[in-house]
């Protein structure tokens, strides 16, 4: 580190003794950066490169607090809010998250394509989906594709399909000694060899998965010229349709070195974020751009598909199975209460649960964790919603509602998993399926009988 700062070395190394910041993301399909601001009971800074972005105080603890539960922001290192801004994803897009547990940078994702398009979230790691597929719900995000596969076998299903993806590599962390010391004990001098290794398959998977014109985002939280500026100058060498783009700028980014990355003409666009020149710690990012096109790439037997779907007038997938009139009566039912977010022709049910498909169809063969939305399951004579389907909704879009405050001693309880008494008038419908809100925002259902609402939270995301 002090030869590749040189004169700044000394604030780079004083800086590890300065405490740590803390860091809270907007979740935009939800509510705006200046609505939040205006409600959150918060020590709130706005963090210069993310526009829903802020830094809290420790003692906040918003992970404690009821807005959080109701998905309205995501908890996040300040430094890694930036990659998701620079890919500039816009509705309808189909965006791939290559490396994508826990999912800070997947919700962000998904909350810029606001329910729109496709965002396949994929992580090689079996048990870290399951905080993935938590956070994605907790979102709100109806349009999710997640995946636990290799690059390599994603690239076979979608080739040049994808207008953005993003590559969070994992990678030998240097950037976050300061907030994870385990990271610092886990290192080695050879740790970085090993990671640039990985990169590179990453980003060769990636590559073919891009359509052209497309962009693809490659960020580290590692300070090492290997798996920087080495990475990407090798995948420009494999990939000569590949090039250097321009990013959103910000005061404090300072500009990839060249010369840590073969000398290549371009690594200058690239950008590094020390933790001595901003508030928060070490990270490196490089956009890159496939030559050609303009249009997006259909995947192979897509338009069959769409096809098949009008013909029989009812939408199914591998796995899936038609509705039939009885499931159809029990969901009409239910919906009849529901000003729906998603059409009834993106529902299909597999076995007894229910689900709300991505409007992009999915090539088949592939393992996944979750296509969609869960919106249910199917019971005999009963339809019993979901808690992701509460939290795609907005209570406008219920028709009968339990509007606590966030210090109404009942709203702890409800995520606690407890019974509440309701007073008369309180919900528009005295028995029956409640959407239980917090001042105004879904945090899960209740099921109310005679004056006592049943809770039905979920028990995996209950306060403890």
């Amino acid at each position: 580190m002090k030869t590749m700062l040189g004169a700044e070395y000394p604030p780079f190394a004083a800086s590890y003794d300065e405490p740590r910041t803390w860091g809270l993301r907007v979740n935009t399909l939800k509510i705006t950066p200046e609505e939040f601001l205006r409600m959150a009971p918060f020590h709130l800074k706005k963090i210069p490169w993310a526009e829903n972005g802020f830094y809290y105080e420790e003692e906040d603890r918003p992970s404690r607090h009821p807005y959080y539960f109701a998905g309205l922001y995501y908890l996040q290192e300040p430094s890694a809010m930036a990659p998701a801004p620079r890919l500039e994803v816009e509705p309808g897009e189909r965006v791939l998250d290559l490396c994508a547990a826990p999912g800070g940078k997947s919700t962000e994702l998904g909350a810029r394509l606001k329910g729109r398009g496709l965002l396949v979230s994929n992580d090689i790691s079996g048990p870290r989906m399951k905080g993935l597929l938590k956070n994605i719900e907790m979102f709100g995000i109806t349009n999710a594709f997640l995946t636990n596969e290799e690059p390599e076998r994603l690239a076979r299903c979608f080739p040049e399909y994808f207008d953005k993806i993003l590559v969070d590599a994992p990678c030998s962390g240097e950037g976050m000694f300061r907030k994870e010391p385990a990271m610092l004990e886990a290192w080695t001098p050879q740790k970085s060899e090993a990671c640039a290794g990985m990169q590179a398959g990453i980003l060769d998977g990636a590559v073919k998965m891009l359509r052209p014109g497309g962009l693809l985002l490659y960020s580290t939280c590692t300070f090492a010229p290997m798996e920087n500026e080495g990475s990407i100058s090798r995948i420009l060498g494999r990939c000569p349709e590949l090039e250097p783009e321009d990013m959103l700028p910000c005061e404090g980014f300072a500009p990839g070195v060249p010369e840590w990355g073969d000398g290549l003409p371009g690594l200058e666009k690239s950008v590094r974020l020390w933790p001595h020149r901003i508030g928060g710690e070490g990270h490196y990012m490089a956009l890159l751009r496939k030559r050609g096109g303009d249009g997006p790439i259909q995947v192979a037997g897509e338009e069959q598909g769409k096809n098949r779907r009008k013909k029989r007038g009812s939408r199914k997938e591998s796995g899936g199975a038609r509705i039939d009139g009885e499931q159809r009566r029990l969901l009409d039912d239910f919906f009849a209460h529901m000003d729906l977010p998603f059409g009834r022709d993106r529902l299909e049910v597999r076995g007894a649960m229910v689900y709300v498909l991505p409007e992009a169809a999915i090539p088949r063969g592939l393992s996944f964790v979750r296509n969609g939305l869960l919106a249910g399951e199917l019971k005999k004579g009963r339809f019993e919603p979901s808690q992701p389907l509460a939290m795609a909704l907005a209570a406008s879009q219920y028709d009968s509602c339990l509007n606590l405050a966030a210090d109404d001693p009942r709203t702890a309880r409800y995520l606690r998993g407890e019974s509440l008494q309701t007073a008369s008038g309180e919900c528009v419908r005295e028995k029956g399926w409640q959407l239980v809100c917090v001042d105004g925002y879904p945090l899960g259902w209740g099921k109310l009988v005679n004056g006592v609402l049943r809770n039905k939270y979920l028990s995996g995301w209950r306060l403890n």
